[in-house]
């Protein structure tokens, strides 16, 4: 993982770890429901950016590395990866 992409994945965690605390915090104090589905919702797209980032910086490394090179089983793995994470698979 290139180091830029390690800050900003640290970066986003943070708040994603602070948001979850706030939402157990919200729990404790017994808020509205809604909000704190909302909350929910905040970081369910919170760790759907953090994957985000983490792909793009695959694609652009590991898979790169591996379409470029002559290894055909090194790029076949590659795909074979994506597919099942982008499938929703377990490899």
């Amino acid at each position: 993982m290139k180091d830029d992409t390690k800050l900003a994945a640290k970066r986003r965690l943070a708040r994603i770890e602070g948001q979850v605390r706030g939402i157990g915090k919200m729990i404790e104090d017994d808020r509205y429901c809604i909000d704190v589905v909302r909350q929910v919702q905040a970081i369910k797209a919170a760790l759907s950016g953090l994957e985000t980032v983490i792909l793009d910086d695959h694609l652009a490394t590991c898979v790169e590395h591996a379409l470029t090179s002559d290894n055909v089983d090194d790029r076949r793995e590659k795909v074979e990866e994506l597919v099942a994470v982008l499938g929703g698979k377990k490899k």
